[in-house]
């Protein structure tokens, strides 16, 4: 096991730890305000130990962020391929499980945004985005509701880009609707609990479910 500046470095737990400070500062300070001197403080080590790991603030923010997303891509994974849950259930689900898990991680959108503007392909390469959405039980009662007349739009893309658009582009323009509002963070944040309710409603009347 390598030593830098008298600590050991190889240990699984300080690079855990490390990436725990390092999203909890994330979060207070936001990503500009954060100095990698901040997370090696708090973490317990010094800044060498912590460049040893990650090198830099960036790779460790971009590591942060992919695992977040991956994670949740897992979550909404289960939501998808259960199969005793209806599409409407499924969609009030995912509605309700993608709010509670920006309002709780609110870098991940811009951070998706950014990484798909500069290199789609290497972030969706470690994403199995469109598995997960063309593999599942989801898109196959979609394709039923479709072959039985409950739904009048046959792409069931067009479903898919109506749901998350309805759910992403509030948070991802926040700033502009708070401003135009004269909404606080904590007035959006019931806003966007109140949507849980409101999305599968507005998705049914759209899809004609």
């Amino acid at each position: 096991m390598k030593e830098v500046n008298g600590e050991k470095s190889g240990d699984t737990t300080t690079e855990e730890r490390i990436k725990q400070v390092a999203r909890s500062i994330f979060y207070q300070k936001g990503y500009a305000a954060t100095r990698t001197r901040d997370i090696a403080v708090e973490a317990n080590i010094n800044l060498a130990l912590l460049n040893y790991y990650y090198r830099s603030k960036e790779k460790l923010f971009h590591i942060i962020m992919v695992e977040t997303v991956y994670e949740f891509i897992e979550q909404m994974g289960v939501i998808m391929n259960e199969e005793k849950t209806s599409l409407e259930k499924k969609v009030e689900m995912m509605a309700s499980t993608y709010i509670d898990f920006v309002i709780k991680e609110p870098h991940v959108p811009i951070f998706i945004l950014s990484e798909l503007r500069n290199d789609a392909s290497k972030l969706l390469d470690k994403l199995p985005v469109k598995e997960l959405f063309v593999n599942s039980v989801f898109y196959r009662q979609y394709n039923e509701y479709v072959s039985e007349g409950k739904i009048a739009q046959p792409n069931s893309f067009h479903f898919f880009m109506n749901l998350m658009s309805l759910i992403v582009f509030p948070f991802v323009t926040s700033p502009i609707l708070k401003s135009i509002g004269g909404e606080s963070d904590d007035q959006f944040i019931q806003l966007m609990m109140e949507r849980k309710r409101m999305i599968p409603l507005w998705i049914s009347a759209m899809m004609k479910i």
